[in-house]
């Protein structure tokens, strides 16, 4: 168990790194273009801010919707349109050679990188909540069939026929909680 938050720590303190110095350079790289194009230079902090931060919030929106069943198609052209920008602005500013360019790309990859590790990990599923006399529904455990030995099939005889296994019923509400007056209604409700 110690062992487990000693990772988790040094994973935190390395992510929190890297994404300080990623998003430095590329507030950076984002002001001095937005300046250098003729902006003022407040406007280069903003754009900055945008570019940097959207690319941020997009990540934690990715999340939140996957957590929550939601769609995160265009949440996730998003994403990579702004750091697609960010990564312009950081090549843009760099000494024109290729190792220049690869330089100043290092900062928006590692971005994208520690993106893309932190929102594939699978999210941390909540325990289910008990509302009155309801419990959670565990699902069955899977047994094992076992296979029994196929008779011999003759020429003259068809195939057996696999019977489909009946399903198990849905999970219903105590009798209690259902009102009498109310007629039954199947689906889900939000």
């Amino acid at each position: 168990m110690i062992r487990h938050r000693a990772e988790t720590a040094v994973r935190v303190v390395i992510l929190l790194a890297i994404g300080a110095m990623a998003g430095a350079a590329a507030f950076t790289h984002v002001h001095d273009l937005t300046v250098a194009h003729g902006q003022p230079d407040w406007i280069g902090w903003a754009n900055a801010v945008a570019v940097e931060l959207m690319a941020i919030y997009l990540g934690l929106e990715i999340r939140a919707r996957r957590r929550t069943g939601r769609p995160v198609g265009l949440v996730g052209v998003l994403l990579v349109a702004f750091a697609l920008l960010s990564l312009a602005a950081q090549v843009a500013e760099a000494e024109p050679s290729v190792w220049g360019w690869i330089v100043a790309a290092v900062p928006s990859l590692a971005f994208l990188a520690l993106v893309k590790v932190v929102l594939s990990s699978n999210p941390v599923v909540p325990e289910p909540v008990l509302v009155d006399d309801w419990a959670p529904v565990e699902p069955e455990p899977a047994t094992a069939e076992t296979t029994e030995p196929e008779p011999e099939q003759v020429d003259d005889m068809p195939a057996p026929v696999a019977v489909a296994r009946p399903v198990p019923s849905a999970v219903l509400p105590p009798r209690s909680v259902v009102q009498p007056n109310r007629p039954a209604v199947v689906g889900i409700i939000r």
